[in-house]
């Protein structure tokens, strides 16, 4: 049973589809957040081990949150393996080594292509599909990685001019 929220099957199918793309990309970023986690290697192992630790709590709740907003409107979540990478805009972490200055750079990078991808979503769901629910949503992860994408940078000795 689709909900009687005010939207269109089509405009709340769009909103889906947003979200579902949306939800692949974090949990791509979360894949590679927790990937550091547990091979980061460095002076600072401890510290970094633990904000690693710390940002993939953060997205394991974003993911969360995107799939039930997908839910609420009456759509399906992504939830497979398969889904994931065929509808990210992300690429997933090599299988090499990596210093742990290219690990942060990678993820702030990361952060900063999804902050990206939500300005025009949020305006899409907004003015294409009359959804001001899923805008101020999506609003809210925004500011949510450009935080995060923030504390990434700050740990990256160009940070600091």
């Amino acid at each position: 049973m689709n909900p009687e929220i005010g939207l269109n099957d089509q405009d709340r199918r769009g909103v889906v589809d947003i979200l579902n793309q949306l939800l692949a990309d974090e949990y791509v970023l979360y894949t590679k957040t927790r990937n550091f986690h547990w091979n980061v290697a460095s002076p600072h192992f401890a510290a970094l081990h633990k904000f690693f630790e710390a940002q993939y709590g953060e997205l394991e709740a974003i993911i969360d949150e995107v799939a039930e907003r997908a839910r609420a409107i009456g759509g399906r979540a992504a939830g497979s393996l398969a889904e994931f990478i065929e509808l990210t805009r992300l690429q997933e972490a090599g299988r090499g080594a990596m210093d742990s200055d290219a690990m942060l750079r990678g993820l702030a990078d990361d952060h900063e292509k999804i902050i990206r991808g939500l300005r025009v979503a949020l305006e899409i769901s907004a003015e294409k599909f009359s959804d001001a629910g899923t805008s101020d949503f999506l609003t809210g992860l925004m500011e949510q990685h450009e935080k995060m994408a923030w504390m990434l940078r700050a740990h990256l000795p160009a940070a600091h001019p």
